[in-house]
């Protein structure tokens, strides 16, 4: 016989017992929604971040001159050509350059490996050069060496582009200023090449004879002392050596080939060395 309550009126209660499967899916029922919970506000605009970008880098050589730093940053930005060099000349930009550059970055474009994001701009970035030229030679090692040589810094940060230009190796960058010294200590027009050059947009080691009587405030041919800016940009080996030249009487020098350069205060020994340099182009123009 089955027993039943002795109260018919009142239905007795029945538990639900899941059984081990379901009380699996019950869980990751529970789980799935938490989950959403999470994920919906997130993807409505929420917490989520994006991945990190992934940064590049522009790297500016020793001894670029400012149209050329111009140029790189124009293609590591993906800019029209000329809109480095405008932001460069305009007001707005904000460069710190020293009174004595008259506003000319040439010389202060510090050449050194900068970071580039998306959000980067040609006016942060030439902010970025001018302010790091800024601190490098606005330190007393440098104001000193200047001044010892009776120097300002800016006319030092022109030496210094000069030998950046003009030496073949770092090894030779002291002598080099040691020879931009002892020709302005005596007066003699410097006769740099690499002035040359600058005036005329160039980049060769072949100097005319035309070419010496351009009419340029950067032709060292024809006007004595320093040329008016800086002609490119220049490292710190180079600043080191315009503050800390080696010591010697040379008044010319030339490379006469690639890990020879002659340097001499003698006139006529001078010649010879460029007669073999002479000799060392035509031969490669033969073969």
């Amino acid at each position: 016989m089955t027993y039943r309550s002795w109260q018919p009126e009142r239905r007795r209660r029945r538990r639900t017992r899941l059984t081990r499967r379901g009380r699996l899916a019950l869980l990751l029922g529970a789980v799935l929604a938490v989950a959403a919970a999470i994920t919906v506000p997130l993807l409505l605009g929420g917490e989520e971040r994006p991945a990190p970008e992934k940064r590049r880098t522009l790297l500016i050589p020793e001894g670029w001159r400012a149209g050329e730093v111009y140029a790189a940053v124009d293609r590591s930005l993906g800019l029209p050509q000329g809109t480095t060099r405008a932001a460069a000349g305009a007001r707005a930009t904000g460069l710190a350059l020293p009174p004595a550059a008259a506003g000319n970055p040439e010389g202060y474009l510090f050449p050194a490996t900068y970071p580039v994001v998306k959000a980067t701009t040609p006016q942060g970035l030439l902010r970025y050069m001018v302010d790091t030229a800024g601190r490098r030679f606005a330190g007393e090692r440098i104001t000193e060496g200047a001044r010892r040589h009776g120097m300002s810094v800016h006319q030092t940060v022109i030496i210094a582009s000069i030998v950046q230009a003009e030496a073949d190796s770092a090894a030779d960058m002291g002598r080099v200023a040691r020879v931009v010294y002892n020709r302005l200590g005596r007066g003699m027009a410097l006769q740099m090449d690499s002035t040359i050059n600058y005036a005329l947009g160039r980049d060769t080691v072949d100097t005319t004879h035309q070419d010496t009587r351009i009419d340029s405030p950067f032709n060292t041919y024809e006007r004595r002392g320093l040329p008016p800016s800086p002609i490119g940009n220049p490292g710190d080996a180079a600043m080191t050596a315009a503050i800390d030249p080696a010591d010697g009487d040379w008044l010319y020098f030339v490379t006469v080939k690639p890990g020879d350069t002659r340097f001499t205060a003698n006139y006529a020994e001078h010649q010879a060395n460029v007669a073999e340099f002479n000799a060392q182009r035509r031969a490669a123009g033969r073969s």
